[in-house]
């Protein structure tokens, strides 16, 4: 879902199914290379859209943009890529709906989850 905070009141649904690559997946530097380079760079989607509907987004309140943060850039950038991938072996085994994301086997950190052990 896409809302538009500035202009013209519009709220945009996509409707689809999604795949994710991972690091180790053959078409991960193709996409990857689309985005600005980020250490913690760990999943891609690639969006298969079957259906689009708009609706009058009038209830959609104003926003102003100001900037982009930095935060998550300096953080990741920080821990390097072996503090990302323990990091990745801590926190994102599972999505935040409950499912399997299969990040250690699709980006091959075993070496990480084997020091942990």
């Amino acid at each position: 879902m896409f809302c538009s905070f500035e202009g013209k009141p519009l709220i945009l649904r996509a409707y689809g199914k999604a795949r994710v690559l991972h690091q180790k997946d053959k078409e991960w530097k193709k996409y990857n290379s689309k985005f600005p380079l980020s250490v913690a760079a760990r999943q891609i989607f690639i969006l298969d859209i079957h259906l689009v509907q708009s609706s009058c987004g009038m209830s959609v309140p104003y926003f102003s943009y100001n900037c982009d943060r930095d935060d998550l850039a300096k953080w990741s950038e920080k821990q390097g890529t072996d503090g990302i991938e323990q990091y990745w072996v801590k926190k994102n085994q599972k999505s935040i709906d409950g499912f399997k994301t299969d990040i250690i086997e699709r980006t091959g950190i075993t070496d990480v989850v084997n020091s942990n052990t």
